[in-house]
């Protein structure tokens, strides 16, 4: 008989979730992560076959085949000419310990950057070999994109990563994640508001779920902030909100724009 198991985990930790332990006794732990994508993102110079179209801040945009749009190579500039600055800036002088999910290719084009966020001890994860769709690559291809963005990470940083997220994942990342080795987590899941493990190909592997309810994409999509104002209410009120909750002994994670 066919094995009819079903492949999903709809139950967690169910109606009695773990006392995570926090340091301290503390109540809720909040990560800190930026993304950083500049130089990574869809362009006919990085061998793509269209220009990037996702999350932008050109509205309705859509990929351009054979071409370069400047607008938005311009909006991606941005990123790395001033808005890491800025918030390297506000984490180091308040000494907030802080996590970037880098895009390898990415990281290889700004070394200075690179070099900022080794200088402030940040956890450099890996954001994948470039900031495009997992979804339509084989098995294969997607195995030699962790691959080659493992080595381009180490490369870039002196150090391999120790954590991952993809984002534009596939059904199979996870797995081939896993099967790399060498990561103490990966973040491409939704799916709790504790960290949990999964059974991997070498043993026990850690998922730190990620989220897009404080993540700088609500800026650019429907159900978004229109600005500032929306998302710093909603920002701040995620820790008391969870503090008041009984057996909420939550990991909350704002990736900030």
């Amino acid at each position: 008989m066919a094995d009819t198991r079903y492949p999903r985990d709809l139950h967690g930790y169910g109606r009695n979730p773990p006392d995570p332990r926090w340091p301290g006794g503390a109540r809720v732990a909040v990560q800190f992560v930026v993304n950083f994508e500049e130089g990574g993102e869809n362009n006919i110079l990085h061998g793509d076959r269209a220009s990037e179209a996702f999350l932008s801040d050109v509205l309705g945009a859509q990929p351009w085949p054979g071409k370069r749009h400047a607008n938005i190579e311009s909006m991606f500039e941005y990123g790395s000419r001033a808005g890491f600055w800025r918030l390297w800036r506000i984490f180091t002088e308040r000494q907030l310990p802080t996590t970037v999910f880098g895009v390898a290719t990415a990281l290889k084009r700004s070394p200075q950057i690179v070099a900022a966020m080794k200088e402030a001890g940040w956890d450099i994860a890996s954001h994948s070999l470039k900031w495009v769709e997992h979804k339509d690559m084989s098995e294969a291809e997607e195995r030699a994109e962790i691959a080659d963005a493992i080595r381009v990470h180490t490369e870039a940083t002196g150090q391999r990563p120790l954590g991952w997220y993809t984002g534009r994942s596939s059904i199979n990342t996870v797995k081939l994640v896993m099967e790399a080795g060498g990561f103490l987590y990966s973040c491409d899941s939704y799916a709790d508001d504790l960290p949990y493990w999964i059974k991997g190909p070498a043993g026990p592997h850690l998922i730190i779920p990620y989220t897009l309810d404080t993540n700088d994409m609500r800026f650019v999509n429907a159900q978004g902030f229109g600005g500032y104002g929306g998302f710093s209410p909603s920002a701040s009120c995620r820790p008391p909100c969870l503090v008041s909750r009984p057996r909420c002994n939550a990991i909350r994670r704002l990736s900030p724009p």
